[in-house]
């Protein structure tokens, strides 16, 4: 599912990604409460915009929030989105600023380098 959540919403999805399960909306305040201290109207708010999107389903009775949008997938989104906007749609650029501005370690190379080799020979053959 691509959906487009904004910072906000990212933050109440967060908590439910986290929590790897249900929670009420009012287990979801009390953590963004404590966390980042917004108060039980915000949550609401933008637990009802997640909702109207389709990135959480309720269900009743109390409110349960049921993330409908995993982290992979808004990550995706976000990335696709990005690479659409900033380079083109090419991968390639979005690589080569990402690398141009880093400094990796060894072992991030490594990693990178073998994340690669498994993309273009998926069967480890």
């Amino acid at each position: 599912m691509e959906v487009k959540l904004f910072d906000s919403e990212l933050k109440v999805m967060d908590v439910l990604w986290r929590a790897d399960r249900d929670l009420t909306a009012g287990q979801i305040a009390k953590i963004l409460l404590d966390e980042i201290g917004w108060n039980r109207n915000t949550t609401y708010t933008v637990i009802k915009k997640c909702i109207a999107k389709g990135a959480i389903e309720r269900r009743d009775p109390k409110f349960i929030c049921h993330a409908q949008v995993t982290r992979q997938q808004a990550q995706s989104y976000e990335t696709d989105e990005l690479i659409d906007k900033m380079f083109d749609g090419s991968k390639q650029k979005f690589f080569a600023a990402f690398l141009s501005n880093s400094r990796l370690t060894e072992e991030e190379v490594d990693q990178l380098k073998e994340m690669i080799s498994n993309m273009s020979n998926p069967s480890g053959q």
